[in-house]
């Protein structure tokens, strides 16, 4: 098969590309470079993917569609996987444009690619911050999910109603897949597991926001993955409605068109996660307590339910052994580096 995914060299996108790769398939990359965090470690990434033969990297930004066109035509895709995008929820507060222009203007761009090449199935990167403040745990693709807390989540939530429109007027097949706080090896270094294990061993003190009272839906990268492989397989259709109504399919009526939660359904405190990371480095945390942050929500809790059913997976790996493999890289990779 023929694959071109956006954010190739990103956290995610790195490491689809390399499963996809070493199952032997065709993986055009784009990526726009960003320094949004250092792009010496998205370098790395590429050039990893790059001691494939199978690979084939076009660097453009979402905003430019011609350099999106040149991608096309380079790796002439069977499928389309989306994961591109401006992140980062306290971000979007200091530069909300970023988001618009990457987010809105980026990934309508790749709505339009996908109408022009009619792939067998575009996958899209959606995220949790789209329920916001939910007070319905855990949270169900099915929940209302209209009041956002960000722009981040205004822009993806915005993303998944494009793509529905596509889908029904191009007779395009999308999955729009909802992630839970994705972590791992190469990871970013803006997110919560990367700042706490860099200041621990650097005898810095860590920033815990709202108390430590939050919680999140890990997610660990390898899971994430599988989910996401499994799931270009099932090309939305009618014949392939997973559960009954009263259940929450959320296959439309009116296009070839599903969102899918991707997380365990194991929500772990923010402390728990702390004194989890503190054991995997072997060293106690000098702790900062902060008030909750403009943008946060208290909590994230997947229901893996649809995932299950559509694939027969859900995440099982436990926080304390992803965890541990996130140090055992950072010690290996980013102390030497």
């Amino acid at each position: 098969m023929r694959y071109l995914i956006t954010g190739t060299a990103g956290f995610i996108g790195f490491h689809l590309a390399k499963r996809l790769l070493d199952d032997g398939h065709f993986v055009t990359g784009f990526d726009g470079m960003t320094p949004y965090y250092d792009i010496r470690l998205k370098q790395r990434r590429h050039a990893i993917l790059a001691r494939s033969n199978g690979f084939r990297p076009v660097i453009g930004m979402l905003e430019d569609k011609d350099a999106l066109d040149r991608a096309a035509e380079l790796g002439e895709p069977d499928v389309i996987v989306h994961l591109a995008a401006q992140a980062g929820v306290r971000y979007s507060l200091e530069n909300p444009k970023a988001y618009v222009d990457s987010n809105l203007t980026g990934s309508w761009n790749v709505l339009e690619l996908a109408h022009k090449l009619k792939p067998q199935h575009l996958l899209l990167a959606s995220t949790s911050s789209i329920y916001g403040a939910n007070e319905k745990v855990p949270f169900a693709e099915t929940d209302r999910a209209d009041e956002p807390m960000t722009i981040y989540a205004a822009t993806k939530k915005s993303m998944e109603l494009m793509a529905h429109s596509y889908a029904h007027l191009h007779q395009i097949p999308t999955t729009a897949f909802r992630f839970f706080t994705v972590y791992g090896p190469w990871g970013r270094p803006d997110m919560a597991l990367f700042k706490f294990v860099d200041a621990i061993l650097n005898g810095r003190p860590i920033e815990i926001y709202g108390e430590g009272r939050m919680s999140r839906d890990f997610t660990y990268i390898d899971d994430l993955v599988e989910a996401i492989v499994r799931l270009m397989q099932v090309v939305p259709a009618p014949d392939n409605r997973a559960v009954a109504d009263t259940f929450g399919d959320t296959l439309s009526r009116h296009a070839p068109f599903r969102i899918v939660n991707i997380g365990g359904g194991q929500p772990v405190e923010l402390m728990r996660f702390v004194e989890t990371v503190e054991a995997a480095v072997g060293k106690a945390a000098i702790r900062v307590m902060l008030p909750m942050q403009q943008g946060d929500v208290p909590r994230t809790f997947a229901a893996p339910d649809l995932l299950q059913a559509l694939t027969g997976f859900t995440p099982t790996i436990s926080v304390e052994d992803g965890v541990k493999r996130f140090v055992d890289w950072y010690r290996a990779e980013m102390t030497a580096a």
